[in-house]
């Protein structure tokens, strides 16, 4: 930091429109210290991409738990709940992440919701019996409202993959399925779905792959994820901005690439017998 204020103390003596002469060695001094800062500094990015990881896992599992029963309804329920569940979901698909994401931090009551949670999982408890999920409770405000905003954002996208996998079954396997005495209802939980979760694999993969690079978003309120972390560091040695958004693309690369190359795997691996993956 020394020498950057050294260069701009000399800078500000030289006359209005003269550039002060920089040598190849001084040019390469400088990007070394920037790429020994982002060094330094790699625990505490790498510690943003570890939150950045979570935020995304809970997004998507989220987005799951609301859009696979979505996109049920879409495909198979009533007129007047699939009217309900297609206005909520274009409301979501047609509104700025952002602007989501800013109502849930600023405008809904964390408390509530959270209360609410807590409500449900003890109804599923009651009727299930127990299960290994609790409702966070020390776990920051903007992490549950960058959850909420993403799961739910991702529940109205994921909805759609699931109808249309639902809806690419072809009509004979339900015909199939009652003519050896299954009701609607288990044709659909044992024949229809199985294969319809298999097909929505490639859609699910795209999806995943673009709440991964959401997660970003959450910057607008504060929580300390892999942007927010890397804006952090820049303003401390605004030299290095180049070398820490270098640095982050590779992690989201990383990230990215990984969560491609195991869902191509898993797409491979429970494909249909006979169709292409």
């Amino acid at each position: 930091m020394e020498g950057i204020v050294a260069l701009t103390e000399l800078s500000t003596a030289l006359p209005a429109g003269q550039l002060l002469p920089v040598s190849e060695e001084q040019v390469g001094q400088y990007l070394g210290e920037d790429w020994e800062f982002v060094y330094r500094n790699s625990d505490y990015l790498l510690w943003g991409t570890v939150v950045t990881i979570l935020l995304t896992l809970t997004s998507i599992l989220l987005g799951f738990l609301a859009g696979f029963p979505a996109g049920a309804i879409e495909a198979y329920g009533s007129g007047y709940s699939r009217a309900i569940v297609r206005k909520f979901g274009v409301l979501l698909r047609g509104t700025p992440i952002l602007v989501i994401m800013i109502f849930t931090f600023f405008v809904l009551p964390i408390d509530i919701v959270l209360g609410a949670a807590e409500i449900g999982l003890r109804s599923i408890e009651f009727v299930l019996g127990p299960t290994p999920f609790t409702v966070p409770t020390d776990v920051p405000e903007a992490f549950i409202a960058a959850t909420i905003a993403l799961g739910f954002r991702s529940a109205a996208y994921q909805s759609q993959i699931f109808r249309g996998a639902l809806g690419s079954i072809d009509e004979g396997q339900m015909e199939a399925a009652r003519s050896i005495g299954m009701s609607r209802l288990e044709a659909i939980r044992h024949v229809i779905v199985p294969q319809a979760m298999r097909r929505s694999v490639p859609g699910f993969q795209n999806e995943f792959t673009i709440v991964l690079k959401d997660t970003s978003i959450a910057f607008a309120i504060g929580l300390g994820e892999l942007l927010k972390r890397s804006h952090d560091l820049f303003t401390q040695q605004t030299t290095a901005v180049l070398e820490v958004i270098l640095f982050i693309s590779l992690i989201y690369f990383v990230l990215t690439f990984g969560t491609n190359r195991t869902l191509d795997y898993v797409s491979n691996r429970f494909a249909i017998p006979g169709e292409s993956s």
